[in-house]
């Protein structure tokens, strides 16, 4: 098990450290502070929620008082987490642990977090969240492209992002066989929903899950124009205002896999000024 790194270990030169959460996490940190030895352990009282909900969390940042408070939150919730301090301990510890999901700082010392996502994206479809002091436009899209499913600026709620690691976690249940097949003729792909596959003529395309569920969404009501809104709440399970450049960036790669011209896309369909819908025959 990895351990969290010390607090010696500097920044890249310029970087400065923003607050990592609100009032509400500080005060838990100081509640509960002796908990923390940089393990993956079971709390004490935590068994039946670890019984429930047992997922193992990669954690890659390199602040130590975020991390301390991050596993704090994530072993009160159930989770189980371990900790690395940059990009290339990440991907040893990616390697060794099979996390079932990553939190990933954007800014790291060496390799950066962006690097670091497009490396996991290269031999997985984990659930990537990034953690960034950054909202602006250009670093968050850049993430995104990288492979991140979703991204939580600091300061941020602790019960926000386990709300979203939650989203991203959670599989479908779908018992009964369902095919589902968008498209024109001559450019249809077929979806098995509970074997999680797409494919084209036989071949399989291989997509992240989050891509999955988006393309399911869509697949599902194919006559239906999906404001970007609503797929937030359907895919990533957003119950309030979020960023709509999730939707737009995961649109875009998730064309880049199952359309054969992405730029005159004929599976998903924009329509200006609403959303996006899937193309039909």
């Amino acid at each position: 098990m990895v351990r969290v790194v010390s607090a010696a270990r500097t920044r890249p030169a310029g970087r400065s450290r923003a607050p990592f959460l609100f009032p509400a996490g500080r005060a838990m940190i100081r509640a509960r502070r002796p908990m923390i030895d940089g393990r993956s352990h079971r709390p004490e009282g935590d068994s039946a929620i670890l019984d429930r909900m047992r997922a193992r969390v990669l954690v890659v940042d390199d602040d130590p008082a975020l991390a301390e408070m991050l596993g704090i939150v994530l072993r009160s919730e159930g989770f189980l987490p371990s900790f690395v301090a940059d990009g290339e301990r990440a991907l040893a510890a990616f390697r060794e642990n099979r996390p079932d999901i990553v939190l990933l700082d954007l800014m790291l010392p060496g390799m950066s977090g962006i690097d670091v996502a497009r490396a996991i994206r290269t031999e997985s479809g984990i659930p990537i969240v990034m953690l960034t002091a950054k909202s602006d436009t250009v670093d968050v899209v850049l993430g995104l492209e990288s492979g991140a499913d979703d991204y939580v600026v600091k300061p941020f709620k602790p019960k926000e992002l386990v709300a979203r690691m939650r989203a991203r976690l959670r599989r479908g249940e779908d018992a009964a066989p369902e095919l589902l097949t968008i498209g024109p003729p001559g450019n249809q792909i077929t979806i098995d929903v509970p074997a999680h596959t797409v494919s084209r003529d036989g071949e399989e395309v291989k997509l992240t899950p989050l891509e999955f569920d988006l393309l399911v969404a869509l697949a599902r009501k194919p006559r239906q124009v999906f404001t970007r809104e609503v797929l937030l709440e359907q895919v990533w399970g957003y119950r309030h205002a979020a960023d709509t450049r999730l939707v737009n960036v995961h649109v875009q790669r998730l064309r880049a896999k199952i359309e054969p011209d992405p730029e005159r896309p004929e599976i998903i369909l924009t329509v200006r000024g609403v959303g996006y819908k899937a193309g039909t025959g």
